[in-house]
């Protein structure tokens, strides 16, 4: 059975482990070695700030998926009178735990903590796997944001 677990700061061990397993994954890494000592470092630095909401599924004891959505506060718009915004990423399940609806409920569970904080926008970056999930969420692409790497 599986069961599902908002966590935060107390467990970064957990955090960090996770949010490594799943950028090996994504980046088909055998392991976190080959990442730099700024990627690691900046993303514990991340996990201590606590501005976030991670959920962790776990079958048993055994932590098989995790989502976190990252809040940020922009200058308000017509559209967005809050400011209140979020960018869900690190959606990650074990391989063996895909297609059973673990991501999708994870995903839901931060939309709820989305609303309840005001937030009027969830953005995210989609790889190929995940976008069909995203837009059974109702996600849709945007026509309107562009961005610039430095």
């Amino acid at each position: 059975m599986i069961s599902y677990k908002i966590i935060g700061k107390e467990s970064l061990e957990l955090l960090m482990s996770l949010r490594m397993e799943m950028l090996c994954a994504v980046n088909g890494k055998a392991d976190s070695g080959d990442f730099s000592r700024t990627l690691v470092d900046e993303s514990r630095a991340y996990f201590e700030r606590g501005d976030y909401r991670q959920v962790v599924a776990f079958d048993g004891e055994a932590a098989v998926g995790c989502a976190t959505l990252s809040f940020l506060y922009v200058m308000p718009t017509f559209c967005h009178p809050t400011g209140r915004r979020a960018h869900l990423m690190n959606v990650y399940t074990k391989e063996e735990y895909r297609r059973k609806g673990i991501a999708r409920t994870m995903v839901q569970m931060l939309e709820e903590e989305a609303r309840y904080r005001g937030v009027t926008e969830i953005s995210l970056d989609a790889t190929e796997l995940g976008r069909p999930l995203y837009e059974s969420l109702g996600f849709a692409p945007s026509g309107e944001a562009m961005s610039l790497c430095l």
